[in-house]
């Protein structure tokens, strides 16, 4: 939530399981575009079905977040996440990787939103400049050497 409110992007936030409610989801799913959702981000660990019972009930897209275990350190949420049949895309970050999700959600609707596409381009370049800032950093410790 932090880079969809660092974005000004409204955003809602709700717990529901593909498993234990799994009718909550399909009526979420059902109802988000109408409920005038962009796209959904879909976190979930273990057997890591919540974002594909989303993306089966909604033409919107759905970016899932596998989630971190003990047992498996989230291999099986990734794979369980990813690998979805032909005809029920989600788009999968990495293992924990909840920042990536919301900025891949906000690149999608920067596509209809030029406001949001000129803050996505300034994230870019402060992110440039910031590594550009490292290396001077490092340059110039080299230097001393």
């Amino acid at each position: 939530m932090k880079k969809l409110n660092a974005l000004e992007i409204p955003c809602e936030v709700h717990v529901m399981s593909a498993h234990r409610t799994p009718d909550r989801a399909v009526s979420f799913a059902k109802g988000a575009k109408a409920a005038g959702f962009g796209v959904i981000i879909a976190a979930a660990g273990m057997a890591a079905h919540l974002a594909g019972i989303l993306a089966a009930n909604t033409t919107l897209p759905v970016i899932g977040i596998p989630i971190k275990s003990a047992n498996l350190g989230g291999m099986e949420a990734l794979l369980a996440t990813v690998q979805m049949p032909s005809g029920i895309p989600v788009a999968t970050v990495a293992i924990d990787g909840a920042e990536n999700a919301a900025i891949l959600a906000a690149q999608m609707l920067a596509l209809s939103d030029e406001n949001l596409a000129r803050k996505l381009e300034q994230s870019k370049k402060d992110m440039a400049a910031g590594v550009a800032k490292k290396d001077a950093a490092i340059q110039e410790k080299l230097e001393e050497l």
